[in-house]
């Protein structure tokens, strides 16, 4: 009966310790042999990644971490820490048009609001400016002072993006509108304008920004990075932000020698960082309050955003668990963000940017990283047995 016993406890023994590799949460200490094996993987093609821990600062695994990869819409974590850095995240951008103080004149006074809406319903649904709105008010403004011709107008605009220009020429073109468009500074348009007419704002900074990293919108990146330039005294284009993003780096005292900025939303495919300089930026940042916003609006594995699909089929131990900006170009993918490990947290970064173009590639390659991710995210289930059920 004695030796029944003990070998009842050896069989349940071994069982455990066969099952604990694929249930239980890897220690710090065995992934580095786990991360080599699944990196391996011809669906991830000698990616770049590196794995830190976020209470020490030590970096637990690295491969490639030194070499500049593409990014991909990983590129827009750069983007979200400058404007977090530079812009009041409580804010709004107004739009507002006057009439002239010359005969047939308007006057659009805006302050460069990167999410005006051609959708009025979309506008109202998600606290927009809408441009029907502005466009229609001032049109009937426009007929009232000139008793309903529409003709020999000019529209002296101030602080507007080039494409804002162009949908309010395309919006009143429709409308037999033709307006010759006049492009002002600030003072001249404060000279100019007279009775008001209309205005709508922007939601609240904050709230564009959320937004921009929970779908990768890439134009609301690009502006958001223009916006953060211009609020550190530099150019309003992509070499003022290539400037803020390596003065962030460098104010971290992280090596920027190796970043390739051309452009804030990493559509780009010459643009380059190192998994080293992301991992590095992304465990600064949680370390300090003032960009804790940028962590909360991460989207979350299988549950939101841009990651809502992600880990449910390939991973779903690791739902809830990661929160991450996620990157795609036609021969890359790319993963960074944090993940959650039973009593610890991982700063992660993963540019694959060496695999096969096409849809297919893409998909193999995204599941290759939930996997592995999985892995370090898997709940931990000990591996006890009580003397009473012996």
């Amino acid at each position: 009966m004695k030796h029944t016993r003990i070998f009842i406890f050896v069989l349940a023994l071994i069982t455990l310790v066969s099952l604990a590799p694929a249930n239980a949460v890897l220690s710090p200490a065995s992934i580095p042999a786990v991360f080599e094996e699944f990196l391996h993987t011809p669906a991830l093609a000698n990616p770049a990644v590196i794995l830190i821990d976020e209470t020490t600062g030590e970096v637990v695994y690295g491969k490639n971490a030194f070499s500049p990869r593409r990014p991909a819409s990983v590129m827009k974590l750069f983007s979200g820490a400058v404007a977090i850095k530079y812009l009041d995240l409580q804010s709004r951008l107004a739009t507002t048009v006057s009439l002239g103080t010359n005969e047939k004149t308007l006057v659009i006074q805006g302050s460069y609001d990167p999410w005006i809406s051609l959708n009025d319903n979309v506008a109202n649904k998600m606290d927009r400016t809408s441009l029907p709105y502005l466009g229609f008010n001032a049109l009937n403004a426009a007929k009232k002072m000139n008793h309903g011709s529409l003709k020999g107008f000019t529209v002296m605009y101030s602080n507007l993006y080039s494409q804002d220009v162009a949908n309010f020429k395309a919006f009143w073109a429709q409308r037999g509108f033709n307006p010759i468009f006049k492009p002002i500074g600030n003072e001249e348009s404060t000279l100019n304008a007279g009775e008001f007419v209309v205005g709508d704002q922007s939601p609240q900074i904050s709230e564009i920004l959320k937004y921009t990293l929970l779908w990768s919108e890439n134009n609301l990146a690009e502006r958001l990075g223009r916006l953060s330039a211009r609020a550190a005294g530099y150019s309003f284009d992509d070499k003022g932000t290539a400037q803020i993003f390596t003065e962030l780096l460098e104010e971290h005292g992280i090596d920027s020698s190796k970043l390739v900025a051309i452009d804030a939303s990493g559509l780009s495919r010459e643009n380059r960082i190192t998994a080293t300089m992301m991992g590095q930026l992304l465990y600064q940042l949680h370390k300090d309050p003032k960009y804790a916003f940028l962590y909360e609006a991460l989207p979350v594995g299988g549950v939101s955003g841009t990651l809502r699909t992600r880990f449910v089929k390939t991973a779903p131990n690791a739902i809830g668990l990661v929160r991450a900006k996620t990157g795609s170009l036609n021969g890359t993918i790319t993963l960074a963000g944090y993940v959650q490990s039973t009593g610890r947290e991982y700063v992660f970064v993963t540019l694959a940017d060496e695999i096969s173009r096409g849809v297919a590639a893409g998909k193999k390659a995204r599941a290759a990283i939930d996997r592995l991710l999985g892995r370090v995210a898997a709940p931990n289930i000990p591996a006890e047995i009580s003397a009473a059920t012996l």
